[in-house]
């Protein structure tokens, strides 16, 4: 079963796998409480309200490396900062999403990236492709996306399909 909609090509394919992504971190937060969703239930510093604000982060980061700008220490956070709120964070993830989708659809998947400008010592002076990047992208918000249904699950036991059923999100099979 996947929950990716049809796709016309390549392109259309990596952005549609990363807007499912995005759109799990989203379902994470669901009809949560600004003190739940900032909440701790495990002995990990994650919440999910920390994992939307990184993962948009991270997106807009990666996507100003395929720009060829240097990013510098300007790491992703994993929580919202004092006066922050889960809607804020909502709106920066979609703001980064429509950035992501408008910039996607100009470049040449294949165009070299220096992903050296990350500043990460397992990619200094490696040169990579967008479609690469994207392809990371899908991975590290996979990945979070992951964390995100264990501690939603963790806090109110919630699951991915329930959330899915709730926010009228179809399933594709």
């Amino acid at each position: 079963m996947a929950m990716v909609r049809e796709v016309a090509d390549e392109r259309d394919a990596l952005l549609a796998f990363l807007a499912e992504q995005r759109a799990a971190l989203r379902r994470s937060v669901l009809n949560l409480t600004e003190q739940t969703a900032t909440s701790r239930p495990l002995v990990s510093e994650l919440t999910l309200a920390g994992l939307v604000k990184h993962v948009a982060g991270v997106e807009r980061n990666w996507l100003d490396i395929v720009r060829g700008v240097h990013i510098g220490d300007r790491g992703p956070v994993h929580a919202l900062g004092p006066g922050e709120t889960v809607a804020q964070a909502l709106a920066e993830l979609a703001e980064v999403a429509a950035r992501t989708e408008d910039q996607v659809r100009e470049l040449d998947l294949d165009q070299p990236v220096d992903v050296g400008l990350q500043g990460h010592p397992l990619v200094a002076g490696k040169v990579r492709t967008v479609r690469w990047v994207l392809l990371h992208l899908i991975t590290e918000l996979a990945r979070h996306a992951g964390h995100a249904d264990l501690l939603r699950e963790s806090l109110d036991g919630a699951t991915a399909f329930q959330l899915v059923a709730a926010a009228g999100d179809p399933l594709i099979t």
